[in-house]
């Protein structure tokens, strides 16, 4: 079945644009339909800048995407004097926000099958006007949900958090009981509805070095997770834990698991990325749409300059595709 993925641009002055540019370039879409969110002052600019000769439908409503081709809906209104790789501004956190939008609604409304996030600078959207911490926030939002996950996700390697974007101070008070069950939960219904494991099985990391130690670090283990999990197990989840999150990566036994709930952002990030650095894709889970997106951002250090890699964006497009596709047939 053919899926219309629509594409946010990111932020016009970091690596988003040429990403999205040099991945599609002369690729065959194999029948499915991909819509940039953009302005085609931003696209030609690029063009031009790393030398892409890409063609495209320009449309300026979705009715108008033509089936199995590249579209450019036509987004915000750009001047090319906005455009200056490597420069934080409040004029590019503003489009890349209104692209998310219109792709978030996009979604909602059935036009497209999923949304494919380009990197934001969340200090050029905070700039905008935007009070978030990130993307995976404002799309819960704005789909009324309450119930959502981060999970970074690499082929067989899926780790969910169980807190995201906050201090590190904050993290213990949402360690709780109600917390690990519910997103234990969301993972497992995840793992089967949109990447097909009919019966997935999940390790919970502990919070404390070693895991508490017997509670010889701290007690949150003993007091909150195990119990979580012998909860979760008598629901029928297949839920091990706690695990000490440094053996766990450590001596491999990520690769017995279909999914890793990760107790704090660092905690699961940095093993994934250390293991999936450029080939791995943020996915939220949780949410009545399907959104994908790079694991990593603007890089505007090197915006413009050809040498943004393609890896990871390439494999959030086709998880979009395989997602949006199992959700069809199994949710």
């Amino acid at each position: 079945m053919s899926q219309r993925i629509a594409i946010s641009s990111g932020d016009i002055n970091g690596i988003g644009p040429e990403i999205i540019l040099k991945y599609l370039h002369g690729r065959n879409l194999e029948g499915h339909t991909a819509i940039i969110l953009s302005s085609p002052k931003v696209i030609e600019f690029y063009k031009r800048k790393l030398g892409i000769d890409l063609s495209y439908h320009l449309i300026s409503e979705i009715e108008d995407a033509v089936e199995g081709a590249l579209n450019l809906l036509s987004s915000y209104d750009v001047s090319e004097a906005d455009i200056t790789p490597g420069k934080l501004s409040r004029q590019s956190g503003q489009y890349a926000m209104e692209a998310v939008e219109i792709g978030v609604e996009l979604c909602k409304n059935g036009k497209a099958d999923a949304l494919v996030t380009a990197p934001i600078s969340k200090e050029a959207v905070n700039l905008a006007g935007y009070n978030i911490p990130g993307h995976t926030e404002f799309l819960a939002e704005r789909t009324h949900s309450s119930n959502f996950m981060m999970m970074l996700v690499n082929e067989e390697l899926r780790v969910g958090l169980n807190s995201t974007h906050i201090p590190i101070g904050a993290v213990k008070q949402t360690v709780t009981e109600t917390s690990i069950i519910r997103r234990a939960k969301l993972m497992h219904q995840s793992l089967k509805d949109d990447f097909a494991i009919s019966k997935p099985t999940i390790a919970v990391l502990g919070l404390n070095p070693h895991a508490g130690d017997g509670g010889i670090i701290g007690k949150e283990e003993q007091n909150i997770i195990a119990p979580a999990i012998q909860k979760l197990k008598r629901k029928g989840l297949n839920v091990t834990g706690p695990h000490p999150a440094d053996g766990f990566f450590g001596n491999q036994s990520y690769k017995d698991y279909d999914g890793i709930l990760a107790m704090y952002h660092d905690q699961g990030l940095i093993p994934f990325k250390t293991l999936s650095f450029g080939k791995g894709v943020n996915f939220t889970a949780g949410l009545p749409i399907v959104r994908t997106s790079p694991d990593h951002g603007t890089a505007f250090d090197i915006a413009g300059q050809g040498k943004a890699d393609t890896g990871s964006f390439g494999r959030a497009f086709k998880l979009a595709i395989h997602l949006s596709e199992n959700r069809n047939q199994y949710a």
